[in-house]
């Protein structure tokens, strides 16, 4: 099994699993790193020159810092003991030369490595907007936004810190640590032995560790991503929660979360926060290796020297440094790792609405829709909608009525294709939707709803939204069919009017007649309204009614109602009932018929005539 396979579709169990859950064992959760390295590695691959470069400059800055030590313990026994000014002015320049190409080397490759990760980092984030884009509305049912948002950023970032930091800090450790090797053993291989004495111990104690602390990692990162949904859904909610007074409540749950957030992230980082402290020592007890086996060495007069000594010492500090920065990476490693994980089973989720391989673009249509035996199920064995029939003919006005949760948004999801049905047929002119492509019936279909969204950008730009390419001339002619021109002229800066996050500086009805305006301005052919008018009050109510009416002439329009008086004039009525139509005719005819829509039409001029 592959780990795309192991992975995929696995974003909605990662949404349900605690923090402590664990989903394969460890031989699967190698392969699966293994399997996450090659795909972070191959979104740098197209610059692979200049990585090639960049080796180069790593292994020139290794080289030239490593020359100092020698140089050091040149000048001890050369040009010190004998008192040559001349040969230490030389060292000295010699010195000086080595750690400056050191420097420039580091900082060329370190800045050239930084912007690829940059680029790379971007294509990924390109490519998770692009697949967000093409899942279905199932998907996102079942995933919480905030956890998505987690992928999408922290997720990214811990790639973006492996690719840009700690890959070449490992790739320069490596380097050193062969280039320290090469040049001991030159110098003379017994002081090298020395050194290296403490090097097993230290490597175990850093791999035992390492392989615990990898699942650890996973565990926290699904845990950051269940915060941040709980903060998202927090945040989105916050009217509600302070109307209720129940910031006590809702700050204890996000609490809890935290905690557990913290105690997972401690669990992971505690192991591989020992790990720099063991290189250290590995660097104290090389030096004091070194100055006993070279003493005695001095000593007994085998061919050491006491600048000899004093390189080897500093080479023996030095072993450490390189693994221990491998050490301090592994964190970074393990949580690219963890992250990487979570961003390629986004990538790897295939949508559940796939157009077909034979799908052809949907023409330009008259307007006739036709359900014919429609059956609907969101959960397997528990229908929605039962044996659905109906035709709407171009240009009328269909409306639909009934309880709350009849399945009367459900036939409206059912014709946008944001889900697919389980039996029966649905055509538009004649073509079956399922046999069409998405974008090209939905370029065809206009949708109100009853909450609509508004971008935090001028007015313009939000109704422009309905069709990119559009002018400032559409735009006011669009606005001006809404009947929202007038208002918007009197805004501040008019349609140059930064609207607010979700449109809170305007009200509801205002928002309300921006999205007419951005329906209109796309010209659809068919228009859905899903209770457009239902949270304004009745004067609010008269303004969108005469914007709607402009908006619905001449196209087949489908109108979701509580409100009657909404689809009075509809040419076809549909009362639709735990999932059925069960009545259907103008509104003279069910009123007459004495059903569910004489009751509910009796009710409501009933509620009015108290009111009034």
């Amino acid at each position: 099994m592959t780990a795309t396979q192991s992975t995929r579709g696995s974003a909605d169990l990662a949404a349900r699993r605690g923090p402590g859950s664990h989903s394969s064992g460890p031989v699967e959760r190698d392969a699966q790193s293994r399997e996450t390295m090659k795909r972070i590695v191959a979104y740098v691959r197209p610059w692979r020159p200049l990585l090639v470069i960049c080796a180069v400059f790593i292994v020139v800055s290794c080289v030239a810092s490593l020359l100092a030590p020698w140089l050091q313990g040149l000048a001890i026994d050369e040009f010190v003991a004998t008192r040559d000014r001349s040969g230490l002015r030389t060292i000295v320049v010699l010195l000086v030369a080595a750690y400056l190409i050191s420097w420039a080397a580091s900082l060329f490759y370190s800045r050239t490595v930084a912007s690829i990760a940059q680029k790379a980092m971007a294509q990924m984030r390109k490519d998770l907007a692009g697949r967000l884009q093409t899942l279905s509305m199932r998907f996102f049912d079942r995933n919480r936004t905030g956890d998505l948002m987690s992928r999408v950023t922290n997720d990214v970032d811990a790639i973006d810190q492996l690719l840009s930091q700690n890959l070449m800090t490992v790739a320069w450790s490596i380097v050193q640590i062969g280039s320290l090797l090469t040049i001991m053993t030159v110098l003379d291989w017994r002081l090298t032995l020395a050194v290296l004495i403490p090097v097993p111990l230290s490597m175990f104690l850093v791999a035992t560790l390492g392989k615990k602390s990898g699942p650890r990692f996973g565990v926290y990162q699904r845990s950051l991503g269940q915060l941040n949904a709980e903060a998202e859904e927090r945040l989105a909610g916050q009217r509600a929660v302070i109307a209720l007074h129940r910031q006590q409540a809702a700050e204890a749950q996000f609490e809890g979360l935290n905690e557990a957030t913290r105690l997972s992230g401690i669990r992971a980082q505690t192991l591989t926060a020992a790990m720099m402290p063991i290189m250290w020592g590995l660097g104290n007890l090389s030096a004091v290796s070194v100055v006993g086996v070279g003493g005695w060495l001095a000593v007994s007069e085998r061919g050491v020297t006491v600048g000899l000594i004093a390189s080897f010492v500093t080479y023996a500090s030095r072993v450490g440094q390189p693994l221990g920065r491998i050490s301090q990476s592994l964190t970074a490693v393990y949580t690219a790792l963890a992250g990487g994980r979570r961003v390629f089973e986004l990538l790897d989720e295939e949508t559940d609405l796939p157009d077909a391989a034979s799908a052809i673009e949907l023409p330009a249509v008259q307007g006739r829709v036709v359900f014919d035996h429609v059956d609907f199920e969101y959960v397997d064995g528990e229908p929605v909608l039962r044996d659905v029939s109906f035709v709407a003919e171009p240009g009328q006005m269909v409306g639909l009525v009934g309880p709350t949760g009849a399945g009367k948004s459900t036939i409206i999801n059912v014709l946008n294709r944001f889900y697919d049905i389980s039996g029966g047929q649905v055509t538009v002119d004649g073509h079956d939707i399922s046999h069409v492509t998405k974008d090209s019936l939905r370029d065809q279909l206009g949708i109100v709803l009853q909450r609509t969204y508004l971008f935090t950008d001028t007015v313009r730009e939000n109704i422009r939204f309905g069709r990119l390419d559009a002018t400032d001339q559409e735009i006011q002619a669009a606005a001006e069919l809404a009947n929202a021109h007038h208002f918007i002229n009197a805004l501040p800066r008019g349609y140059d009017t930064v609207v607010s996050e979700g449109g809170t500086n305007l009200s509801l009805g205002q928002r309300q007649l921006i999205a007419i305006a951005r329906t209109a301005l796309a010209d659809p052919r068919m228009l859905v309204l899903d209770e457009a008018t239902s949270s304004v009050d009745t004067r609010t109510e008269r303004a969108l009614q005469a914007a709607l009416l402009n908006l619905m002439r001449g196209r087949t329009s489908f109108v979701i109602a509580h409100r009657l008086s909404t689809v009075r004039d509809a040419d076809l009525i549909l009362v639709v009932e735990d999932g059925r139509i069960t009545e259907r005719g103008t509104h003279e005819q069910l009123v007459a018929l004495g059903g569910f829509y004489r009751q509910l039409h009796a009710a409501q001029f009933r509620g009015q005539a108290e009111s009034a």
